[in-house]
């Protein structure tokens, strides 16, 4: 039996996305914007993210790869044979299936889509995503062409956020507040760190249903810290029970066809020692101060070094943990990330309409130390033509989260 190397399939009809047919078609035309300033004939995207961005497939690699070709005329998501037509109804372009049954079959679709555009090509690949087995394998098969990198540029175009992308991300910002809310009502001596982070995320994700009825659900998410456990931003729930006097770290994390946004609160149980309480008031002085600093026309790297500053004054420099802040959007913890827009002291970025960053200082002070734990708030912040909106509204400080049993 002759088996393909590659098919379409158009199983079902094309499902609702996230976004209007319009929107997905700004997005491509400001891409090809770019392929024309740089005289490229083809871009093949391969990470989680862009190929989300302008197609709005969300692929789930599990060791195959994935990718979309991207031509003056033509936009294709390129799949895996065990996806069926799931990529092709919530794509915003057309889709071509490869099969296992011979080896690079993914490569050979993508050749298929692109043979007949140009005899000498130039094509733009993700240099900070593609492996070298796939770059390898790319250039043996394009052995005319020239390949550029245009990582750099898919990022700057992501960093400015529509007004659709704006409203996805107000909604996450509230159902992260719900999430948040949920927590708090199972925030008890006893109660693990697992089973609070369990009722935060159901709260979300039936909250996204409701919303966005159309839509996949996955990968919303619950980080619920307590005590040590604290220490690190990332680190994920444990089956630790609660203490009467623990710090905690709460942080919620609804993700909505891709577009993640989060809470983030430093919580105690029952009470906090003098130490804790100082500690607790530095990072939120600071944390009022940050929020004060983020409007539109300053740089990224002048907010990070007057923070610094009052950190330093405040005698807590040395256990600042990382940068004060990030853009959001299209990103999430198994991918994406627009390095242009952190709120650290090498990224020189001026704030600009339409960026959406956060305000998340976190100092983490070592076990056997007064204070020990660590302590983090976070909010979302929308950049406007001469102002700031922060769309994140569950409260921080001690007159609000000490939760008392």
């Amino acid at each position: 039996m002759e088996r393909p190397d590659f098919f379409t399939l158009k199983n079902g009809q094309k499902l609702k996305l996230p976004f209007s047919d319009e929107e997905y078609n700004k997005r491509l035309k400001k891409l090809r914007f770019v392929m024309d300033k740089k005289n490229l004939d083809i871009i093949i995207l391969t990470s989680m993210h862009n190929i989300a961005y302008y197609t709005g497939f969300i692929y789930c690699s599990f060791g195959r790869p994935y990718g979309c070709v991207i031509t003056e005329n033509k936009i294709f998501t390129i799949s895996a044979n065990i996806d069926a037509s799931q990529p092709w109804r919530r794509s915003h372009c057309d889709n071509i299936i490869y099969t296992d049954w011979k080896r690079d079959n993914f490569f050979k679709a993508i050749f298929s889509i692109t043979e007949k555009e140009t005899s000498s090509k130039s094509i733009g690949i993700e240099n900070d995503h593609i492996t070298l087995d796939v770059k390898e394998k790319l250039v043996s098969i394009f052995n005319f062409s020239i390949f550029n990198d245009i990582s750099k540029d898919l990022m700057k175009l992501r960093m400015i956020k529509s007004k659709e992308e704006i409203e996805i991300i107000k909604d996450g910002a509230r159902i992260a507040d719900l999430g948040g809310e949920e927590i708090v009502k199972n925030i008890r001596e006893g109660n693990t760190e697992l089973e609070i982070a369990i009722s935060g995320r159901d709260k979300m994700e039936r909250e996204i249903a409701r919303i966005y009825p159309g839509a996949e659900y996955m990968d919303t998410w619950v980080w619920f810290q307590s005590g040590i456990n604290t220490d690190g931003a990332h680190n994920p729930k444990t089956n630790r029970a609660l203490r009467i006097g623990d710090i905690l770290s709460l942080n919620t994390f609804p993700m909505i066809s891709g577009y993640y946004t989060a809470l983030e609160r430093t919580l105690f149980l029952d009470y906090a020692d003098d130490a804790s309480l100082k500690a607790w008031e530095a990072n939120i002085k600071v944390h009022k101060r940050g929020l004060e600093l983020i409007k539109p026309g300053v740089k990224c790297s002048d907010i990070c070094r007057e923070l610094n500053e009052l950190f330093a004054e405040l005698g807590y420099l040395k256990f600042r943990t990382f940068g004060y802040g990030h853009s959001f959007g299209m990103l999430s913890h198994f991918y994406g990330r627009e390095a242009g827009l952190e709120l650290r002291e090498d990224i020189d970025t001026v704030l600009e309409e339409n960026m959406v960053i956060s305000m998340e200082p976190m100092i983490m002070i070592p076990e056997g130390n007064p204070g020990a734990g660590g302590y983090r708030e976070h909010d979302i912040l929308v950049i406007g033509k001469i102002g700031v909106e922060n769309i994140t509204k569950f409260p921080f400080g001690p007159e609000h989260n000490i939760i008392r049993n």
